[in-house]
């Protein structure tokens, strides 16, 4: 983890190996394929996402195989308690403020896998969203407020960025109601 206690590009990938595990067990390569697949329509291809190992996972006790030893056999692999614990963690690290690609995959791996902590985590998570939305909207109205006299197109797409970044605290008041 950074500094913060927010998840680097390593810790999203261990998130959503162990995530995709959590929710049953896969084969090595589907795993991988799963892993891969799912971070690459977030991001886009990306060498900082691909690079954490199933065989360090395995290695740090967090997955075990069922059959077999793993890569070379294709084992079947499953989460251990140590992975579910690394995964609550995981899951309920605090996201860095501001809009970036790895927060988005992040905030992604969440919704995907939020169904998995308890009620009160679930809704520990929808609140920092909600905060996290809010700063942002704070931080693009003093932006916009600084170049309002400018000329060009910046406050234009200030304006639609804060009504996108609005509709989603919106969004994320209603999806926390309903937990």
């Amino acid at each position: 983890m950074y500094a913060d206690q927010t998840l680097t590009p390593k810790e999203a990938t261990r998130l959503c190996a162990l995530g995709t595990l959590a929710q049953g067990n896969l084969s090595y390569a589907a795993l991988a394929s799963s892993v891969r697949h799912f971070i690459s329509r977030i991001t886009g291809p990306s060498l900082d996402l691909m690079g954490s190992s199933i065989e360090l996972l395995k290695y740090e006790g967090l997955i075990e195989a069922l059959d077999g030893s793993g890569l070379e056999d294709n084992a079947t692999l499953s989460i251990t308690e140590k992975g579910h614990t690394e995964l609550r963690a995981l899951l309920t690290a605090p996201l860095r403020s501001g809009t970036s690609e790895l927060n988005k995959l992040i905030t992604a791996l969440k919704f995907r896998y939020l169904h998995l902590l308890d009620v009160p985590n679930r809704r520990n998570q929808a609140e920092m969203l909600i905060d996290l939305c809010e700063t942002e909207m704070v931080r693009l109205e003093d932006l916009r407020a600084h170049h309002a006299e400018d000329g060009g197109y910046l406050i234009a797409w200030l304006d639609h960025d804060i009504e996108v970044h609005d509709k989603q605290a919106q969004w994320l008041r209603g999806f926390l109601e309903s937990l």
